[in-house]
Order: structure tokens, then sequence, then C-alpha cells
């Protein structure tokens, strides 16, 4: 897309010309309109963190993720328990909140293992519902819906967060898991091409680990090829669908990605980078004074500005340490208060983590001001999708609490600190 053209896409706002191509219309004026958005975690796709009752209450310290939740107990209970969390986790009523709050857009990770459970893969199914339901609530109260695909077969990083916890990610390793995934991705296309209005955006895979090198690299590479494919053309003829293609920075930095995907051949794709500040002990994230995590959010803008495609931060927080219970995995500790192998202790992580009520007001401070410093960073790129809207007993990651606790605005362009970052 040369330079006039791009100026006439922004001037159109969802209208995007291709030369030789009928003129498509994106489900949402990207390029023109900043994305302001909330995930939805811990719903469709369990983690121990975000509901760790439901892993407390097995009395089974080997469910760590929902691969063994399927494994290690009856499977009729396992069931009932996961329906019960299906239907009360996530209501209408959260979407008319998340609208009320001034969001535009939900992004709802879901696993492969709603739609193909084979080989023995002891997952159990029954999401589907629960996606057509948000898709209806999304469409009720004016806000768009990312489908996310967060866990594939073998696991593309081997988080809990990907449906199986292991110390290796195998997707990228065997050609059936590759397949199966490609089907998937079909199967959503052809569900949402013609609803895109409500579902504008298809997310065919989180957070692959590209840190482990070039095989999974190469085999993501690909795999974005595909999905492209997959999610553009779902009509089987020449007709392109409005779908939009979210494509994850595969943890590479977005200059990474130059040249790749790049208008005028490709259209409509949405680069995904997530941005946490307390996953990595060699950067020594946790030992940041607030003055320093703020000064790094700001410092992010330079690559979100220079970034070759049009980027998304897909997920970040306003929590800036790692205290929250079973955030590195079930009945793994924290690097905050040196309880994570090969950490080295911070401080104590009481009153940073948990309810909003044992935070003081310097904290909720932190949190606003932290939050804004992101906000403002991330929006000079195309927006933001915050994770995630709640969690039973980590305020400090969730909108909902962040907005009840007053370091959310109810309007998320209302700023106390409208020059944080100089």
């Amino acid at each position: 897309m040369g330079f006039t053209l791009r100026k006439l896409v922004t001037l159109l706002g969802a209208i995007s010309l291709v030369p030789g191509i009928s003129a498509q219309t994106w489900g949402f004026p990207y390029g023109s309109q900043k994305v302001r958005g909330v995930n939805l975690g811990g719903w469709l796709v369990l983690e121990p963190w975000i509901t760790p009752s439901l892993f407390d209450n097995t009395g089974d310290s080997r469910i760590v993720d929902e691969w063994t939740f399927g494994q290690y107990q009856d499977r009729a209970r396992a069931l009932s328990v996961l329906q019960n969390h299906w239907n009360t986790w996530i209501t209408e009523a959260d979407f008319a909140a998340i609208r009320a709050a001034g969001l535009n857009h939900v992004r709802l990770p879901i696993g492969y293992w709603a739609f193909d459970v084979s080989g023995g893969e002891p997952f159990i199914q029954g999401q589907l519902p629960y996606l057509t339901r948000a898709v209806n609530w999304a469409q009720a109260h004016g806000l768009k819906l990312i489908i996310d695909l967060h866990g594939a077969p073998g696991s593309q990083n081997g988080f809990d967060n990907s449906g199986q916890k292991m110390d290796f990610p195998q997707w990228h390793t065997r050609q059936s898991n590759i397949d199966r995934t490609n089907a998937i991705i079909k199967r959503l296309a052809s569900m949402f091409a013609g609803n895109t209005g409500v579902v504008p955006v298809i997310a065919p895979l989180n957070e692959p680990a590209g840190f482990h090198g070039n095989p999974l690299l190469a085999v993501t590479r690909q795999f974005w090829y595909d999905s492209y494919g997959n999610i553009r053309w779902p009509f089987g003829t020449s007709q392109q669908s409005n779908l939009v293609v979210m494509i994850h920075d595969a943890f590479q930095s977005l200059s990474y990605w130059n040249g790749f995907m790049q208008p005028p051949n490709w259209q409509g794709v949405i680069l995904d980078t997530h941005i946490y500040q307390m996953f990595s002990v060699a950067m020594q994230e946790n030992q940041m004074s607030n003055a320093q995590h703020i000064a790094t959010a700001c410092g992010k803008a330079n690559s979100i500005i220079n970034s070759p495609l049009w980027t998304v931060v897909g997920e970040w927080t306003a929590a800036a340490n790692d205290c929250a219970r079973y955030l590195n995995g079930r009945g793994v500790g924290s690097r905050y208060d040196g309880s994570y192998p090969g950490s080295t202790r911070v401080g104590s992580c009481t009153g940073l983590t948990g309810r909003a009520s044992t935070f003081s007001a310097a904290y909720r401070t932190f949190l606003r001001q932290y939050w804004e410093a992101q906000v403002q960073t991330f929006e000079k790129g195309q927006g933001w999708i915050q994770w995630t809207w709640k969690a039973e007993i980590a305020d400090e990651w969730t909108y909902q609490a962040g907005l009840a606790n007053g370091w959310i605005p109810r309007n998320p362009t209302a700023y106390q600190y409208p020059n944080i970052c100089g």
C-alpha cells in the first residue's frame, strides 16, 4: 500500500482498496479508530491463577491445566464443574459492563479442543454454545469480538494457558498438529465470514513460542501465511471475506516482522504484541521501581510507532509484579518474593496482590499511573486489549476491579496523568 492509498484508507475508515479486487469493508475502522478492549481470560480456556478455586477444589495437585483437569478426575464431575463455570464466569451482564466502560472490543480465547478432540486427549468439550452466546451478547451491546485460538494441538508454547503445560512445545513438531489447527481456522472463518460486523477479527494462534528458535519460528511464519488464505478466502471461490487476520509476534521484536505480510499484497493484517513487565528474571523486571516500570512502558512508543503493520497490544496489565497466586503455574511461586526457582527475592507480596481492599492508597495511585502510561503509549499504535476482565483473587490484574476501585477510569480516555510519558 503506497502513501496515497494508505492516506485514503485512513480517510475512508474501514474501507480497504486493493487493485483489481473489489473493495473490502472491515467490521471496524482499523487504521483510523483505536482499539480499546479487554480479554475474557479464564472462561473457555482455564487458567489456574484466574480461577484457583476450580483447581484447589479437585484436591489433586497433579491438576495444573485443562488437560489434567479432564485427565485426573471423574469426567462427569469435571463436566459438571466446567458447565457451571461456563454458565457463571462470564454472562451478558459482563458484556453490558464492558460496553458501559467505553470499550469497543472483546478478545475471547478458546482452545482447539472445543472443536476437535481425538487420539485419547482428555479434554472435555462443551464450549461452543458459549462462543455463540458471546457473539450474540457482543452484537446486543455493540462490541466487536475477536476470536482467539489460545491453544493448539501439542501446545504452541508449553504454557498452562495453551491447555497443556509442558517443558517444550510440540505443536510445530508434527504436521498432523498443524493440519488440525488449520482445519479449525477454516471452520472459524466459515462460521464468521458472514458476520464481520460483530466478529471482525480471527487470531489464528496465541503466543507461539518463537523464543525457542528458528524451527518453531519457521513453522509459525508459514502458519500465518496459511491462516491468511484460510481466513480471507473461506468461500471456496475468488470472493474474499472481510475478516481481519491478527497474527502474534511470536515473542520477537516488532521490527522482526518488517516486510512480512505487508500491503499491497496483503490486506487487513494486525500484528498482536503482548507486553508484560514481570516474567523475565534476566531483565530483572520485578526489581524495577514503580518509576522504572512507567518509564519502560513509555519507552515502548517508538517500536509501536515504527511497527511494519497495524499493531495492537493484545495483552498487558496494570500489575507490575508476578505475585498473583499461581500466575506462574499451579504450585509455582513468584519471582518477586523469591519463591520462584532461580529467582532473587525483591520483597513481600503482601499488599500487592489479592483483594483491592488490601491495597494502599499509594499502590492504587501507581496502578492508575502505570495503567495510563501504557494506554497512552499503546494508542501510538492501533490500541490495546487488557488482560483480563476478571479474576477470583488478583484484583491488580483485572479491568473489573480497576473500574470498581478507581485505578481504571469509566471513560478510558479520561486521563488524570495526561503527560505521564512526558
